[in-house]
């Protein structure tokens, strides 16, 4: 039986001046995306955090 982990975190999203939205983790150093729309930039940051855990349960 696999365990999952959940997890909550703040995510901080902007417009960007050029168009599209960029997503910060501040709880995450360095955890940060962009996307043209909202719904890209949400499921970007999701994959960006996922990834960052990962790197992070690696070491």
């Amino acid at each position: 039986m696999r365990k999952e982990r959940v997890y909550g975190f703040d995510v901080v999203i902007m417009e960007d001046k050029s168009g599209g939205y960029v997503a910060i983790v501040p709880a995450l150093p360095g955890c940060h995306t962009q996307g043209d729309t909202m719904d890209e930039v949400l499921d970007n940051i999701k994959e960006a955090i996922e990834l960052y855990l990962e790197t992070i349960e690696l070491t």
